[in-house]
């Protein structure tokens, strides 16, 4: 979209009004929607993503390192947040078989209880802040934009 730009390097008023949308929205939907899960399952934002990421797995432990990859987060960040998730049940982690530097981290029965009872109200909560409030259209269009910058930013890692 380069019409309407005075300098080759700046935005031009939609462009910027979409990117000023997506930056300033997305964090104030996050903390809402990770202050609801709080109160709801004592859950937090940080570790519903691990979570998420375990559960998709099943019973399959997953290596930390592809963990972080999983959920986009940096392997020290990762290892911290993993330590206090152990201390309160939810995760546990075992030493990896073949690499001795490398951790394996499980779902405990605890921590898929908890995070299957946090599911439901969480999707409801989603539902209540994000898609009841968009068109299916919307929805759709949403959908596409996300993945098309993905795909932009994957193919020029």
């Amino acid at each position: 979209m380069a019409d309407d730009r005075t300098d080759p390097g700046s935005l031009n008023p939609v462009e910027l009004r979409a990117w000023r949308g997506l930056i300033e929205v997305t964090p104030k939907l996050r903390r809402r929607l990770d202050q609801l899960l709080t109160a709801d399952s004592g859950l937090t934002g940080s570790d519903y993503p691990v979570l998420v990421a375990l559960h998709e797995r099943g019973p399959e432990a997953v290596r930390s390192t592809e963990l972080a990859e999983l959920i986009g987060w940096e392997q020290s960040r990762l290892s911290h947040h993993l330590g206090r998730m152990e201390r309160r049940g939810l995760i546990r982690r075992t030493r990896h078989g073949t690499d001795s530097r490398g951790a394996d981290v499980h779902l405990t029965d605890g921590g898929r209880s908890t995070f299957l009872r946090a599911t439901k109200g969480h999707s409801q909560e989603v539902r209540d802040h994000f898609a009841d409030i968009l068109t299916v259209t919307q929805l759709k269009t949403l959908a596409e934009i996300m993945a098309a910058i993905e795909r932009h930013l994957d193919a020029t890692k």
